[in-house]
C-alpha cells in the first residue's frame, strides 16, 4: 500500500516515538504504523430513532477498514433530534448543530491528521454538517447515510413523523377522535431510522449520492434491513481505495456536482432546508454558489418522484422502484445531469449509473418517465421582492393555486401563533407572518413544523399563505415561505410588517411583496428599533453573533 502521510508523520525518526507509544497503549503493533488511519465519524446515539440505529454500521465500518488493510479510528459526533425538539426552544440547536457537527469532523481529522474520513449519521443536521466538515478537511471520504425509518400503521393507513404533527391540528378541531390521536401518536414510528419522507434527511442523503460521496442506492435503505450494514462495509473498502488513490472530497465536489445534487433534489421534491445546506456546503468547499442557481435548475428540472410531504409514497417505496440510481439515469438520458463527474468509487457518475434501466419499472408510480412529470419545473422557487430582497424559500408543489394576497397577522415567536391557530382565530385567506425567527433573531433559525402542520390538520393549508425569516421542516407543505432575508432581526422588512397589512405571495411570478408605499416603509424603518438578544452567552450567543444571512447559507465563518 502506497505511503501516507499519516504514517510518514508518526514513523520519521525516533523523534515520533511518543506518537507511536500512544498507538500501542491502545493495542496497535509496529507493522500498523504503515497503514493509512482511517476516521470513523460515529453519529449513533440514543437521542432519537434516527440515529439509534448508526452502532452496527459503525461496527461494520470498522471490521471492513481492517479488512482491507487500515487502521479505524472511532470518535463521535452529536445529534439534536428536530422531530423531538420541534416547537420548543431546543429547536433554535438544530441548526447551531450543524456546525457543531462540521467542527467534530475537521477537529478529529486535522487534528489526529488521519489519511480519510467515514461520517455515517442519521438526523437532519447529521448530513449537511458531515459534509461541511468533510469538505474543510478535504482528506478522501465518503458519508454513510443511517437509513430511512419503515412506516408506521394505524387503521390501514401508512404513517410518518409528519402524521403526528398533523394529527394535533385536526384533534384540536375536533375533526379526530380521542382514539385515533392516541394510536397515531402511539404507532407512527415504529423503530429505527430518519423520517421516512423526502424530508431533509432523506433529502440530504439522497444530494450525497448526485453529488458523489455516497455509494448509489445506499440512500433509500431502511435502516433495520441487513443490505443497509452491507453497504457500510462496502462504503469502508471504497474509502480505502480512495485513499490510496488520494482522490479527495474537492476533487469530487465541483460545481457541475453541486448542479447534479440540486437537480436530484428539484426531481424528488425535496426539502426546502437542501437551500440552505448547500449554500454552506458550497461555501466549505470554496465553490461559488448562489441562491439565484437554485431557481435556474429549478426552472429546467421538472419533478418525477410522487413522495411525501406533498405526494403519496416515502423512502423504502422509492427504494423499490430502483431509488435514486433510477431517478439520476432518467436525469443523464435527459441531458440534466453532468455524466462526467467523478464519484468516490474512483468512476465518473456515467460509469456508475451505465447498468441502470433507461426507463423505470413499469409495475410502479413512485418514479415517473421524464414526459409525463408530477410538475413541469421544480418545486423549490426562490421569490423576491420588497419583503425579501435577498431572496426567500417556498416550496410550491401541492397546491392548486400558489398565489395569495391576504391581511398580515403578525407573530414575533413561535408559540403565540401556534396557539392563534388551535384557538381557531386564523381565518382562510389571512397571510400569517412569524419573524423574529432567523439566524440571529431565533437565535438558530428554528423550524415552523408545529404552525405548519396545525394549518394543515384545521383545513387551512391550501387557504393561508405563512412566511417566516425561520426555516422550514422537510415534511412541511402548504402555501409557505421560509429563509426569508435580510431577516428581521437585522431590521429586514419582515420587522416592519403591520397587522392587516396587504401581503402578496406569487409563487408565479416569483413575488413576496408588502403592499405599502416606499414612504410609509421608510417611515416605519426610522422608528424601528432592534430587540434585545435572548441569549448572551453559549452556543446560541455565538450563533446569533456570527452566523451569515440565510440568503449565504448562515454559516459562522463567513468573510462577510
Amino acid at each position: 500500500m502506497a505511503s501516507n502521510r499519516r504514517s510518514r508523520n508518526i514513523t520519521e525518526g525516533v523523534a515520533r516515538a511518543p506518537n507511536r507509544s500512544m498507538y500501542y497503549g491502545m493495542g496497535y503493533q509496529p507493522s500498523d504504523m504503515s497503514k493509512p488511519f482511517i476516521g470513523i465519524a460515529n453519529g449513533h446515539s440514543t437521542i432519537t430513532p434516527c440515529n439509534s440505529g448508526l452502532q452496527p454500521l459503525t461496527d461494520a465500518a470498522e471490521a471492513a477498514i481492517k479488512a482491507a488493510g487500515a487502521n479505524p479510528e472511532i470518535f463521535g459526533v452529536p445529534t439534536i433530534s428536530d422531530g423531538m425538539s420541534m416547537g420548543t426552544e431546543g429547536m433554535k440547536f438544530s441548526l447551531a448543530s450543524r456546525e457543531v457537527i462540521a467542527d467534530c469532523v475537521e477537529t478529529a481529522v486535522q487534528g489526529q491528521w488521519m489519511d480519510g474520513v467515514l461520517v455515517i449519521g442519521g438526523c437532519d443536521k447529521n448530513m449537511p454538517g458531515g459534509m461541511m466538515g468533510i469538505m474543510r478537511a478535504n482528506v478522501p471520504a465518503i458519508y454513510v447515510y443511517g437509513g430511512t425509518i419503515k412506516p408506521g400503521r394505524w387503521k390501514g393507513q401508512d404513517l410518518n413523523i409528519v402524521s403526528v404533527f398533523e394529527a394535533v391540528g385536526e384533534f384540536s378541531r375536533g375533526r379526530m377522535s380521542q382514539e385515533d390521536f392516541d394510536g397515531i401518536e402511539r404507532n407512527a414510528i415504529p423503530g429505527t431510522g430518519s423520517c421516512g419522507g423526502m424530508y431533509t434527511a432523506n433529502t440530504m442523503s439522497s444530494s450525497f449520492e448526485a453529488l458523489g460521496l455516497s455509494l448509489l442506492g445506499s440512500s433509500t435503505m431502511a435502516n433495520p434491513d441487513s443490505e443497509k450494514v452491507d453497504s457500510a462495509a462496502e462504503s469502508s473498502r471504497v474509502l480505502v481505495e480512495a485513499v490510496k488513490k488520494d482522490l479527495k472530497p474537492r476533487d469530487i465536489v465541483t460545481r457541475k456536482s453541486i448542479e447534479n445534487a440540486v437537480t436530484l433534489i428539484m426531481a424528488t421534491g425535496g426539502s426546502t432546508n437542501a437551500v440552505l445546506h448547500f449554500l454552506a456546503i458550497a461555501h466549505a468547499a470554496g465553490i461559488e454558489w448562489t441562491i439565484d442557481d437554485f431557481e435556474r435548475i429549478r426552472k429546467r428540472t421538472p419533478v418525477i418522484c410522487d413522495l411525501k410531504p406533498s405526494g403519496k409514497y416515502v423512502a423504502v417505496d422509492l427504494h423499490r422502484a430502483g431509488g435514486i440510481p433510477q431517478v439520476l439515469k432518467i436525469l443523464l438520458n435527459a441531458g440534466l445531469l453532468h455524466g462526467d463527474c467523478m464519484t468516490i468509487t474512483g468512476k465518473t457518475m456515467a460509469e456508475e449509473l451505465a447498468n441502470v434501466p433507461d426507463q423505470p419499472r413499469a409495475d410502479q408510480d413512485v418514479i415517473l418517465p421524464i414526459n409525463k412529470p408530477m410538475y413541469a419545473e421544480g418545486h423549490l422557487a426562490i421569490l423576491k421582492g420588497n419583503l425579501s430582497p435577498e431572496g426567500c424559500v417556498a416550496k410550491i408543489t401541492g397546491l392548486k393555486n400558489p398565489v395569495i394576497t391576504g391581511p398580515a397577522r403578525v407573530f414575533d415567536d413561535e408559540q403565540s401563533a401556534l396557539a392563534a391557530i388551535m384557538e381557531g382565530k386564523i381565518n382562510a385567506g389571512d397571510v400569517m407572518v412569524l419573524r423574529y425567527l432567523g439566524p440571529k433573531g431565533g437565535p438558530g433559525m428554528p423550524e415552523m413544523l408545529a404552525p405548519t402542520s396545525a394549518l394543515i390538520g384545521a383545513g387551512l393549508g391550501e387557504s393561508v399563505g405563512l412566511i417566516t425569516d425561520g426555516r422550514f421542516s422537510g415534511g412541511t407543505w402548504g402555501m409557505v415561505v421560509g429563509h426569508v432575508a435580510p431577516e428581521a432581526a437585522v431590521g429586514g422588512n419582515i420587522a416592519l410588517i403591520n397587522e392587516g397589512d396587504s401581503i402578496t405571495i406569487d409563487a408565479h411570478k416569483l413575488v413576496l411583496q408588502l403592499n405599502i408605499d416606499d414612504a410609509e416603509l421608510a417611515k416605519r424603518r426610522a422608528a424601528w428599533k432592534p430587540p434585545a438578544a435572548r441569549y448572551a452567552r453559549g452556543v446560541l450567543a455565538k450563533f446569533r453573533r456570527l452566523s451569515s444571512s440565510a440568503s449565504k447559507g448562515a454559516v459562522l465563518d463567513s468573510d462577510e
